[in-house]
């Protein structure tokens, strides 16, 4: 590990706004990055990161963590299950498959509580304190 933790994220929940009777899911990764080359080299895009996923994280190992979890179109909310080590994090981002091919990460390193909200339009991101 290399840097100073500056993770902040306690929990994450995770909700959709989508019509429940569509047969969709969305995949939502939340990455823990431990090591600065790692946090500056993160992929571009959401199509970057979902096209290479099994690369990046093969060549990241020890220096990330990813919480994965899928969203049925409709849920009201899941509380996200994360890493014992989460205040070690150097940086804190989310990926979701709903977003647009060309959305960036969103970092969250320095949110508490973090509510995703996964709508028509994409995701949205904000604080839940």
């Amino acid at each position: 590990m290399s840097g100073t933790s500056l993770a902040e994220v306690d929990s994450v929940f995770i909700s959709s706004t989508l019509d429940p009777n569509a047969i969709i899911i969305t995949e939502v990764d939340v990455i823990f990055i431990y090591d600065s080359e790692i946090a500056k080299n993160l992929p571009a895009t959401k199509a970057a990161w979902y096209s290479n996923k099994r690369g990046f994280t093969a060549d990241a190992g020890e220096k990330m963590d990813i919480v994965n979890v899928f969203i049925p179109q409709g849920f009201d909310s899941e509380m996200a299950s994360l890493p014992a080590r989460r205040e070690e994090a150097l940086k804190v981002v989310v990926y979701a498959y709903h977003d647009d091919s060309k959305a960036t990460a969103r970092d969250i390193t320095e949110m508490n509580n973090v509510l995703i909200q996964i709508d028509p339009f994409g995701i949205r991101i904000s604080s839940r304190d």
